[in-house]
């Protein structure tokens, strides 16, 4: 089976300007495409990693993959999938979130000569002269054809400011740049992006008379995959600091049944004969391929020894109900105790299983928090210094647990 083909075989093209020109392009190695990031953070998050596999994808079959940070986008901030203007960023803030990128992206991406290239369009777009950007380019642009963009109308209502309607445009010309610069031709990218996508095929058939293609991928799977990719609080994110190894093992491990099979299609480099059978498994053999879905995902990201340290805690946890020394653990200081104890809620939010104090209050109100497997019962219940010394087991929901010792 070839690359396009697998492609469309694991469920990973949902759109395409030129089927068989694309096909030929991917299967013969000779794609020089390019995917976007904008740096609106500092680490990529789930919400990035249908892109970064498909990427790994298409270098393994011999194309040329071209990764765009969006420097100076990232001034702007794309109003697709947004319902408010995004927080603009600092210079410093744009670089700092570059750099962090690049270094998460070696791992999925061979950078070097005559290999992947990384770019950032701020290099360009910082550097145009605004009269002479919109003679050259602001011809092409129907304003009536960008209205009717989705990712334009879903704003309209509650309001388009005019910097983010420039989004389209700027999309539109990194495409016709790289194209110019670097060869590319072929651009690829969530399926929220199609309307930015076409825009950049017609710049470059209309300024160059020549052909650019364009294919977008399905949005990342799950619905809590989507709503946590997209958010910044809450998010599921590459950087081992900002979520451990082992809560990355455990969000791909508590996937629903019905994401599991689809996930290890789109995102896992297992065989699909071996993906096939697995699809035929039921009840309790389901958690099975969850856990080989956890164990891949997470050895792409971190490594295999994080990745079996990870397994191992949660199997520890959930099959054998032993303590492990692997558990996500946080050391509380002295200095944070009141008379010898510390609250729940306090300690909830010190170890980072709840935001806010209202979201542990909550949380205990529900009846989700335990404390060495006893149901918190009152918002009003402390923990010993005693106990800290000890090593409290933490358990948030069903399936969370965190462990809290004094420093």
């Amino acid at each position: 089976m070839q690359v396009y083909e697998e492609l469309a075989a694991r469920g990973l093209i949902a759109q395409v300007t030129d089927e068989e020109e694309i096909k030929s392009l991917v299967n013969e190695g000779k794609a020089t495409f390019y995917i976007g990031f904008d740096p609106t953070a500092d680490s990529l998050h789930v919400g990035h990693f249908l892109q970064l596999s498909l990427m790994k994808r298409l270098q393994m079959a011999g194309n040329t993959p071209v990764v765009l940070i969006g420097g100076g986008t990232g001034y702007i901030g794309d109003p697709s999938g947004r319902t408010d203007l995004r927080q603009l960023m600092t210079p410093k803030d744009i670089e700092y979130n570059c750099q962090c990128f690049k270094k998460q992206m070696e791992k999925f991406i061979e950078f070097g000569e005559g290999k992947a290239i990384m770019v950032n369009n701020a290099d360009w777009l910082l550097k145009l002269n605004y009269i002479e950007f919109l003679r050259e380019v602001g011809p092409h642009f129907s304003v009536n054809t960008m209205l009717r963009a989705e990712c334009y109308k879903q704003r309209m209502e509650k309001g388009l400011s005019f910097l983010e309607f420039n989004y389209m445009i700027m999309q539109a010309y990194d495409f016709y740049y790289l194209f110019r610069h670097y060869g590319c031709n072929m651009q690829f990218g969530g399926d929220d992006q199609w309307s930015n996508m076409l825009a950049g095929t017609e710049l470059i058939r209309r300024k160059l008379g020549k052909d650019a293609y364009a294919m977008t991928v399905p949005l990342l799977m799950t619905a809590e995959g989507q709503k946590m990719g997209k958010t910044a609080k809450g998010a599921v994110w590459l950087d081992p600091e900002k979520t451990s190894p082992y809560d990355f093992y455990q969000y791909w491990r508590n996937v629903d049944d019905a994401d599991v099979i689809n996930c290890l299609r789109m995102l896992t480099f297992l065989p699909l004969e071996q993906i096939e059978e697995m699809a035929a498994w039921e009840g309790s053999q389901l958690n099975e391929a969850k856990t080989i879905l956890a164990f891949e995902l997470t050895k792409m990201v971190h490594g295999e020894e994080e990745a079996q340290k990870a397994k191992d805690a949660a199997y520890a946890l959930f099959v054998s109900g032993a303590d492990s020394a692997t558990m996500p653990t946080t050391e509380i200081a002295g200095t944070d105790l009141t008379d010898g104890a510390i609250s729940i809620i306090d300690l909830l939010v010190a170890t980072g299983l709840t935001k806010s104090k209202s979201e542990a209050r909550r949380l205990v109100q529900q009846g989700g928090v335990s404390v060495d497997d006893v149901k918190v019962a009152s918002v009003d219940t402390l923990v010993t210094a005693e106990q800290l010394q000890a090593g409290v087991k933490l358990r948030k929901g069903k399936k969370t647990y965190h462990k809290a010792i004094l420093q």
